[in-house]
């Protein structure tokens, strides 16, 4: 069947809404931890990428839910890599309640120099990978529509910043939930669906603007730092909430 990696976890008071729901910045917490555990586990870690002089570094996330994750819910997170040759890969997962579904696509870049090592050259990663499980999406760019209008500007703080020294990719979430202004949201309405970009490291001290617009039954929301340039792109879908 392949190799797999389990990471099980309770939705704490920290990772919900006002209205008991799990953030979807706390998902992709959760998708990350296990991305972290399982590269552990299967011996290509921080500590053996940084032997290659390089880091995991996340391009792109998407993930879907049926339903809303909540407090005190137990989640498994099952997760594969689907291995590669290139500079790209792509990491599965399954969320096990069961509630939905999640794919990442990372690429492991020089500490220094941020160039792409192509994954062919980590011999740590033959034969890890998911086998059957392995899933068919891929994630292309977001096309962000042509009209696009100012939301919010954020100063990117210490308090955002990951072991990286950027600001850790769930923080997007966070920044993607504040500009489509979710605490306005019916409550049986909730975020089922959602891809960030990552197209720009965001350090401390940064100031981005969040642009928003929609198009085709989806929300968008871009980054944008003061010389004009493009931090992350993200596409969120809402779902309705069946009780």
């Amino acid at each position: 069947m392949g190799q797999f990696f389990e990471y099980e976890m309770t939705v704490d008071s920290r990772d919900v809404d006002g209205w008991g729901r799990c953030r979807p910045s706390a998902v992709l917490g959760y998708l990350q931890e296990a991305a972290t555990l399982a590269a552990e586990d299967g011996g290509f870690g921080r500590e053996k990428t940084l032997e290659y002089h390089a880091f995991w570094m996340l391009a792109r996330i998407w993930f879907r839910l049926d339903r809303p994750l909540r407090w005190e819910e137990k989640v498994t997170v099952r997760t594969w890599h689907r291995g590669s040759k290139t500079a790209l890969m792509y990491r599965d997962f399954d969320l096990l309640v069961p509630v939905g579904e999640a794919v990442s696509a990372r690429v492991l870049a020089g500490v220094e120099d941020r160039k792409l090592l192509r994954l062919s050259q980590m011999r740590e990663l033959e034969g890890t990978e998911g086998g059957g499980l392995c899933k068919q999406l891929t994630l292309s760019k977001l096309r962000m529509p042509g009209e696009m209008e100012e939301r919010d500007r954020r100063r990117m703080g210490y308090s955002d910043t990951d072991i990286n020294g950027h600001v850790n990719n769930t923080r997007y979430a966070d920044f993607v939930c504040d500009a489509l202004r979710l605490e306005g949201l019916p409550r049986s309405r909730f975020l089922s669906d959602l891809q960030i970009g990552y197209t720009a490291e965001s350090r401390a001290g940064d100031v981005l603007t969040l642009e928003g617009g929609e198009q085709g039954g989806q929300h968008f929301v871009k980054g944008v730092d003061e010389a004009g340039k493009t931090h992350f792109e993200a596409a969120a879908k809402f779902g309705e909430e069946i009780h």
